[in-house]
């Protein structure tokens, strides 16, 4: 790894600082247990002083042209590609991420940022025909101003650039608070920006207490707009505080997606899609498939596949170029996943394969015969436990899937085309994956419904979420 681009400072009005008591947080390898570093245990002070660097640069960043703007993001994408290979390390040594899919994190996050620089130039108002012959109806947007997220520790690398890059193309400012657990991938793609010419101020970077950095940029009236990524308990709390001074708030939150196999689907292509969906990041993706639903008539055979394929998944230290998946974040995930399939197996579930750790590292695990009666059933799993449902009919499995208070992503395999389209209509989700276990893409919104969150990231209407639609009413003409 290219050590320049490890930092163990946070990065606040184009300044490398360190917490004014002095104080540090340990960054702890989640694969060994050793320390790769640590940076800087901020609080309320620091975040105040990132606020007011970044309410300083926000005139002359936001009265750049958007084609000067695009140039700079441009030019910060482009360094994140030319330095792939050290920025995947570093994801892969905080996080546990095997290395390949670690690759395909910096590849995805830069691709919202390569979106964004071409969206910067593309705002664009509308012109309403008047009532009145002498009067002009014109709609602009402009940048909202300030803005402050909270990001989690699974994609440490995407989920900041899918806030930041559409934000800084609008032409605001940002304040981001890293997850402690994985903090260096949010500090190099700094150290980047920095590279690519983006002004002091423009982009700041804070690491330490959760509540006091939390509770400043949810309150600060400066602060107009306010995103986060995580559970959908937290993000509930950060709305309310955010209801102080009236932030326009975009929540990403909890998910329980249901992955639904007709019988007349492709059952290899399913139980593909459904291994992708399953155990990516080791089960630790909002938009992992929670509750696999099998029609009765294939339950046997797709419960046989599925086991074989989770059996040849090769699970190793994440550095390994053969690794398909690594380790859990930490013990405490380790223990959910444990207390999980506890109350699975007590109450009937049947263990197919897996059910051990060592360490954090977690085996791959299917139960079959899971019913509704189980915690998994209504709690986000978050590790590569699959529960394996039986269904008859598709009432009864859009009317199970749909009963939960989160609605995030859901994924649907068929090949009736009129079904797809009738059950991806029904299901109360966000997104839904239709033949495929991948849906993440810069160019669509992501997002979902009902608890799990508000606003959409990534798409046009990404944008949308970094401005403010101003209407002129021009008469005298």
């Amino acid at each position: 790894m290219h050590k320049p681009l490890l930092k163990q400072q946070c990065f606040i009005n184009g300044q490398w600082q360190s917490a004014l008591s002095g104080s540090q947080i340990a960054v702890i390898n989640p694969a060994t247990g050793e320390t790769l570093g640590h940076v800087p245990n901020m609080g309320a002070a620091e975040t105040e002083h990132a606020i007011a660097a970044a309410q300083a640069a926000l005139p002359a960043w936001r009265d750049k042209s958007a084609n000067e703007r695009s140039k700079i993001l441009r030019k910060w994408f482009d360094l994140i590609v030319a330095n792939r290979e050290d920025l995947a390390h570093l994801l892969s040594l905080e996080l546990g991420k095997p290395i390949a899919e670690a690759r395909g994190e910096i590849d995805y996050g830069a691709s919202y940022i390569e979106w964004f620089a071409e969206e910067a130039k593309r705002v664009y108002g509308d012109t309403i025909p008047a009532l009145n012959p002498n009067q002009r109806i014109v709609v602009i947007k402009q940048p909202i101003g300030v803005c402050a997220a909270i990001t989690p520790w699974n994609f440490p690398n995407a989920m900041i650039t899918r806030k930041v890059a559409p934000a800084l193309a609008a032409g605001c400012t940002f304040v981001l608070r890293p997850a402690s657990q994985t903090p260096f991938s949010a500090l190099a793609l700094a150290d980047l920006a920095q590279q690519a010419g983006l002004p002091n101020g423009v982009f700041n970077i804070i690491t330490g207490n959760a509540q006091a950095i939390g509770k400043v940029l949810t309150t600060h009236p400066d602060v107009r707009k306010f995103s986060f990524t995580g559970s959908t308990e937290v993000g509930r709390e950060l709305m309310a505080q955010c209801a102080s001074t009236i932030k326009k708030v975009s929540l990403e939150l909890g998910g329980n997606a249901p992955f639904i196999v007709f019988d007349d689907a492709d059952i290899q292509a399913a139980v593909s899609g459904a291994m992708v969906a399953k155990f990516r990041n080791a089960g630790q993706t909002c938009v992992c498939a929670n509750r696999i639903y099998v029609q009765r008539g294939i339950y046997d055979e797709f419960v046989q596949q599925f086991v074989a394929a989770t059996q040849n998944l090769r699970v190793g230290k994440p550095l390994d170029e053969q690794t398909q998946m690594a380790c859990l974040v930490n013990e405490n995930a380790v223990q959910h996943a444990n207390d999980l399939l506890a109350d699975a197996l007590a109450k009937g579930g049947s263990l197919k394969t897996g059910g051990t750790h060592q360490g954090t590292f977690y085996q791959p695990t299917v139960i079959a015969h899971a019913h509704d009666e189980m915690r998994l059933t209504t709690e986000e799993i978050f590790a590569p436990i699959a529960p394996i449902f039986i269904f008859d009919d598709e009432d009864e499995v859009i009317q199970r899937a749909n009963a939960v208070d989160v609605g995030l992503a859901a994924y649907v395999y068929s090949r009736d085309l009129a079904r797809t389209v009738r059950v991806s209509e029904r299901l109360e989700y966000g997104m839904v994956g239709v033949n495929t276990g991948m849906i993440s893409n810069a160019a669509a919104p992501f997002g979902g419904v009902k608890q799990s969150g508000l606003g959409r990231e990534g798409s046009q209407y990404g944008m949308d979420e970094y401005l403010e639609m101003k209407y002129l009413a021009i008469g005298g003409i």
